[in-house]
């Protein structure tokens, strides 16, 4: 034995349908030449396929296309019968074209004439590798779809666990923060100052604490609260957050303008959160300028892309995603309030919808913050012209 053959060798199972003795013992002889070490099963009748098949397992089907009580191809609706994925490759003496190509659209992997059995082996590799790249594949898909389900698992029981502890320390957390106000109001001045400024510091403590579990509570009810998305109007829902905002916006002279907007499926609370995070993010990171926010949403494909365009400080490029992670901030508490949570709570919020976000900034020359919706209803709600917010004028038009 050579030590090509030696070390070339593979266990080959077939089930060979051939009624004819000497042109199976050929097939199998083909095979072993070309370095299978082959056992075979030689039947010639449907009945007796399905009784192999419902015993052994085999690396593939070697069938005649035409015996006096079966067709090969016949072979092919019994595997998909009994759900098996076995290779079959028809060996014929005569097959037009036509019929051949026909044939591997039903099923049969590939076929080989009789007369050109040097085909054979070649033909049996390419379906081993197939079907050794198709179990592959699904393996993969398997493991995929199980990490998925854990990955959407262990999601549930973080969003749960976020809830329960913001909600259930909300209570405990109240108390403290009264009474340690208390002992701030009854005690300022009758200690001393080293008394004074440790009451101080456990006051704002729990201040900051209720604000950062209202947040976490806030970030972790998103998705929770099974409300059916409804056709929400993103023009009504604008005029919402700018009646919430109205005193801010006056307060800072900020100019908002706004093109038609689409009519979107979301849930409304959630949509006006969304909107209201963002232009409230302007206001905060607004630069030397009176703040000015540009509001638009253009339809590509289908999806929409809305874009929220303002003038403040902008963000560094190496700072864009890190933005959108819960309790990340960019600056310290003094320079700017808040907890570091409304932009992962618009995060949530458009990717919940089946969206995504994403920011355009650079330092000192403003942000466009833009996020996608699913195109569900193309409708612009009748909208036909922009309209402005600012200081003086508080009203559409």
């Amino acid at each position: 034995m050579t030590h090509k053959s030696r070390t070339s060798n593979k266990r080959l199972h077939v089930l060979l349908i051939e009624d004819e003795p000497s042109d199976a013992e050929i097939e199998i002889a083909e095979l072993r030449h070309g370095g299978f070490d082959v056992t075979a099963d030689v039947v010639e009748t449907g009945d007796q396929v399905r009784g192999r098949l419902g015993k052994n397992s085999y690396d593939v089907i070697l069938a005649d296309y035409s015996l006096p009580n079966f067709r090969g191809m016949d072979a092919v609706d019994i595997l998909r019968e009994k759900n098996l994925n076995t290779p079959l490759i028809l060996v014929t003496g005569a097959l037009n074209s036509e019929t051949a190509v026909e044939c591997v659209k039903q099923g049969a992997v590939d076929y080989v004439m009789k007369d050109n059995l040097a085909r054979l082996v070649l033909c049996v590799r390419r379906a081993l590798e197939d079907t050794r790249l198709r179990q592959e594949r699904a393996r993969a898909q398997e493991q995929l779809a199980h990490k998925v389900e854990e990955l959407a698992r262990s999601n549930c029981d973080l969003e749960q666990f976020a809830y329960v502890a913001s909600h259930d320390l909300q209570e405990p957390l109240r108390m403290v923060a009264a009474y340690t106000q208390l002992l701030a109001e009854r005690y300022r001045g009758k200690l001393d100052t080293t008394a004074d400024r440790y009451i101080g510091y456990a006051v704002e403590g729990a201040t900051r604490m209720q604000a950062l579990l209202e947040d976490l509570l806030a970030f972790s009810r998103i998705g929770r609260n099974g409300v059916t998305p409804t056709p929400v109007d993103s023009n009504t829902a604008i005029e919402e957050v700018l009646r919430n905002l109205a005193i801010t916006l006056k307060e800072h002279n900020v100019t908002i303008t706004c093109n038609p907007l689409p009519t979107i499926l979301a849930d409304r609370f959630q949509v006006v959160q969304l909107f209201q995070n963002l232009i409230g993010n302007a206001i905060k990171f607004r630069g030397r300028q009176a703040p000015s926010v540009i509001i638009s949403a253009e339809q590509h494909g289908e999806e929409w892309l809305f874009s929220i365009f303002d003038n403040g400080i902008g963000i560094a490029s190496e700072h864009k995603e890190f933005i959108f992670k819960i309790f990340q901030r960019l600056h310290t508490r003094a320079e700017y309030p808040g907890n570091g949570v409304g932009l992962a709570i618009c995060k949530k919020i458009v990717e919940h919808n089946g969206g995504r976000i994403w920011v355009d900034s650079e330092l000192g020359r403003g942000s466009n913050f833009r996020f996608t919706f699913p195109a569900v209803l193309a409708d612009k709600a009748g909208k036909k012209e922009d309209y402005e917010l600012s200081a003086e004028n508080l009203v559409s038009r």
